[in-house]
């Protein structure tokens, strides 16, 4: 494991290493194939080169010779038996969510300062109920994304071209693209099985799914209205119009479902002053946008105005931003990034095409009294001079690489 030639995600590795060898249990989060094994391998890598006395005790419940693995009451004793005296003590599990009630075991193993614990887990409602009461206070959840653009382009030895980025819209930033190249008809039938993958194992199975066509069809309702504006009821009634009979809880219940597995963002409306947050409408954004294109079928040019949407509310994310859409009257707002008690604000369409769509992107940033940063992404050549009435005009390249 430790031989593989691992790349680096700098930005990871920064916000866990203040907690190593911290009595807290470390817990990275993301959707499955998002690269969470690989940041276990980067971490113990770390470990390991900085810790002479380091003993790593690893566990991946996808390989066969953990199945026997399946309760806290095993998980304890394979670890106990495990341990070495006289030397520090690492712990890392691979998808631990597949242990029945892990945290058991975890909150015993932090008791006794037994080692170091580190777990990757691919849904949502792991971090909930019991875990969240018997684990209150006693781990740090550090959520993992599918590649940043940047990322996209070490990974796959690519310059920052247009061409380049048109490739990360069309098949995304799933880490394995590096083994199997940039081809879309390549990555999309490899796309469709972890799609396949994340149904069965995160969705269908833990969730106790049992319209598996109904679900389906609101993956590709989701996908075909990515970043519109809707609620549960809303999309029940047009399913309906489509003879999909879908009662308006089931909608919400397939949502969280979706949700829990990291598959799909949910953003809420909020009202600018103040971030009120409105019962009603809310958009959905999804974790890749390879997986979206791959399950609805691309058309990029039909598409690409949603494409840009997604992976800014994507980056914003993986900068660390709570987003919101935003309200203030009849004026939207695309995004409203919070984080450390200061915001962004962001618009994202295509192009700039009219005085019409100019007004429209600009003059609902210029209503907004505050100082804080306002941008207009688009792909539009940029003219030479990026602002308009004080708000900062990027191409999509510079806000996907921009450093804060």
């Amino acid at each position: 494991m430790m031989e593989e030639n691992l790349i680096k995600r700098e930005g990871y590795i920064e916000q866990i290493k203040p907690f190593i060898n911290k009595h807290i249990i470390k817990i990275l989060t993301g959707q499955r194939r998002v690269g969470k094994s690989y940041m276990l391998k980067l971490l113990i890598r770390e470990i390991s080169k900085n810790t002479e006395e380091a003993h790593i005790i690893y566990i991946d419940k996808e390989q066969e010779q953990f199945s026997t693995i399946s309760n806290h009451t095993q998980l304890y004793k394979y670890v106990k038996s495990n341990l070495e005296s006289g030397k520090t003590n690492y712990l890392f599990i691979d998808e631990v969510q597949e242990i029945i009630e892990f945290q058991r075991c975890l909150r015993s193993l932090l008791n006794e300062q037994a080692c170091d614990i580190y777990c990757t887990g691919s849904n949502a409602s792991m971090l909930s109920g019991e875990l969240a009461t018997q684990l209150a206070g006693r781990y740090m959840e550090f959520p993992v994304h599918s590649l940043s653009y940047t990322e996209f382009l070490t990974f796959n030895n690519l310059e920052d071209r247009t061409e380049s980025l048109e490739r990360y819209l069309t098949i995304g930033g799933m880490p394995y693209q590096r083994h199997i190249g940039t081809e879309p008809s390549i990555v999309f039938e490899y796309l469709k099985n972890v799609y396949a993958s994340i149904l069965l194992k995160d969705v269908v199975s833990r969730e106790n799914i049992r319209n598996v066509a109904l679900l389906e069809n609101l993956v590709a309702f989701l996908a075909d209205n990515t970043g519109s504006l809707f609620s549960a009821l809303n999309i029940s009634k047009y399913l309906k119009s489509q003879q999909i009979q879908m009662p308006t809880q089931t909608v919400i219940n397939y949502l969280k479902a979706l949700t829990n597995a990291y598959f799909i963002h949910k953003v809420m409306r909020a009202d600018i002053h103040g971030l009120k947050i409105f019962e009603i409408g809310e958009k959905y954004y999804f974790e890749d946008l390879g997986i979206r294109n791959s399950v609805r079928g691309l058309n990029y040019l039909g598409d690409v105005g949603k494409l840009i949407e997604n992976a800014v509310y994507m980056q914003l994310l993986r900068r660390g931003y709570r987003v919101f859409t935003g309200k203030d009257g009849e004026r939207e707002i695309d995004f409203i990034g919070e984080k450390n008690g200061e915001r962004i604000y962001v618009q994202a369409c295509y192009l700039l095409a009219d005085e019409k769509t100019l007004q429209r992107e600009f003059g609902n940033l210029m209503f907004i009294e505050d100082n804080y940063p306002k941008y207009v992404v688009t792909m539009d050549p940029l003219p030479p001079r990026k602002t308009y009435k004080g708000i900062r005009q990027l191409h999509l390249k510079e806000f996907l690489t921009m450093e804060e």
